[in-house]
């Protein structure tokens, strides 16, 4: 009988310092780690999580040349299909199914003075490690990304045959593509050499202000009420 009340008070006090420590574990604050993971989670998650207008705004502010004032791109549409190989060039979908390519959203905009589109791809990848992995294996050549055009805007008679230029940047878990060509459809064959030499150098700006909005990490605020600590 002494060893079995020994051994149940041994059992009873256990249990005590297993639900005392239970109880501080879930009450504390979460650490700075925890803090980080959890950002980079909902990071990755925003593809899904955030309304298709905060991925892709209606205005994109951009400056056309050096000591010139900002101006709008205006968004023409986004394209509702997601799926890697219908938005990329075969070859550049085989790479970056490769490397984890789990969908792209488009959109295109148009300049200030709707002379040329760009459409704006987000290609997300499961983490950013292969995102990185991906950038490094992919080109930025103009006819990696698929054209999207709108009927009734200024990107309508944008296709695939269009495109002059492009760009590719890393955010987060992400890689952002452009391509743009200009607003009357003629083909990039087409084009002579005469063609000033700024006409898309504003292209990559688009690509890096939504690289950027999609890859900022906003660390958890337990006293926020979109928190749950």
């Amino acid at each position: 009988m002494v060893v079995a009340l020994v051994v149940s008070f041994g059992y009873v006090a256990l249990g005590v310092v297993s639900v005392t420590g239970a109880v501080r574990v879930l009450t504390r604050d979460p650490t700075a780690a925890e803090l980080r993971r959890a950002a980079d989670v909902e990071v990755a998650r925003r593809w899904e999580s955030w309304p298709s207008g905060r991925i892709f705004p209606e205005r994109l502010t951009y400056r056309p040349g050096d000591g010139e004032e900002y101006e709008y791109a205006t968004r023409s549409g986004i394209a509702p299909e997601t799926a890697c190989e219908a938005s990329l060039e075969p070859k550049a979908a085989e790479v970056l199914l490769r490397h984890g390519c789990r969908a792209v959203l488009r959109a295109t905009y148009a300049d200030q003075l709707e002379g040329v589109v760009v459409t704006v791809g987000v290609v997300v990848f499961p983490d950013q490690h292969a995102a990185y992995r991906a950038r490094g294996a992919l080109s930025s050549s103009p006819t990696v990304l698929r054209a999207s055009a709108f009927p009734g805007t200024p990107a309508a008679l944008f296709n695939d045959a269009a495109r002059q230029r492009g760009s590719a940047e890393r955010g987060g878990p992400y890689l952002v593509l452009t391509t743009a060509g200009q607003s009357d459809g003629r083909p990039a064959a087409a084009v002579t050499k005469g063609r000033p030499q700024d006409l898309f150098g504003f292209v990559p700006q688009l690509g890096h202000t939504i690289a950027q909005t999609l890859a900022t990490r906003s660390l958890p605020d337990c006293g926020d009420r979109d928190w749950e600590c």
